[in-house]
């Protein structure tokens, strides 16, 4: 909060690519963005890579992008991909 205002809430898309299927990527996501009060969600795609789409503040949205070009232990990362996304009404961050 600045003089009152509240921060804007903020929207981004992820691709990511690597072995990232299969390693548990999307729990791992699930647990950062619970732990950063971040709503969304997180699904694998059919070309082997996962898709993230979370809400929230844009600095919230920083730390979920530095986790997500880590990943969890068994990861690797080759690639992340991100974009601006539309706010969607999203309660909760789940796997689809």
């Amino acid at each position: 909060m600045h003089n009152g205002v509240m921060e804007r809430i903020a929207a981004k898309r992820w691709l990511i690519d690597g072995r990232v299927q299969g390693v548990g990527f999307r729990y791992f996501v699930q647990d950062k963005a619970a732990e950063l009060g971040l709503r969304g969600w997180a699904r694998n795609l059919p070309d082997g890579r996962v898709e993230v789409y979370a809400l929230g503040k844009p600095d919230q949205l920083e730390h979920l992008a530095a986790a997500l070009h880590k990943g969890p232990r068994l990861a690797q990362v080759r690639h992340v991909e991100e974009r601006d996304a539309p706010v969607e009404n999203v309660s909760g961050f789940y796997i689809r």
